[in-house]
């Protein structure tokens, strides 16, 4: 499971292979969350409210980048890293 970017403690990863609809997976601590890139919003599990909008924010502004590594995904290949959100 790849890491694509870290910011203010919050891990983004992408597993090869993933189900629909393209999604990233965001851990905080022990709170994890499956966010839907195109929607920008939580699929299943839950972040604490100001780690929710900070990647929901940093979603909506690397939404092109990110379904490109969902494509690179999809045929196992390497995934580009994200700049974090500063």
């Amino acid at each position: 499971m790849p890491e694509i970017s870290l910011f203010y403690g919050i891990r983004v990863t992408m597993y090869y292979s993933d189900h629909n609809p393209p999604h990233f997976h965001a851990e905080y601590g022990n709170h994890k969350a499956l966010v839907d890139i195109q929607e920008g919003c939580v699929i299943r599990g839950a972040l604490p409210s100001r780690q929710l909008k900070l990647i929901l924010a940093w979603c909506e502004l690397h939404r092109d980048e990110l379904m490109q590594n969902w494509e690179l995904s999809k045929d196992a290949k390497p995934l580009n890293r994200i700049n974090p959100l500063v």
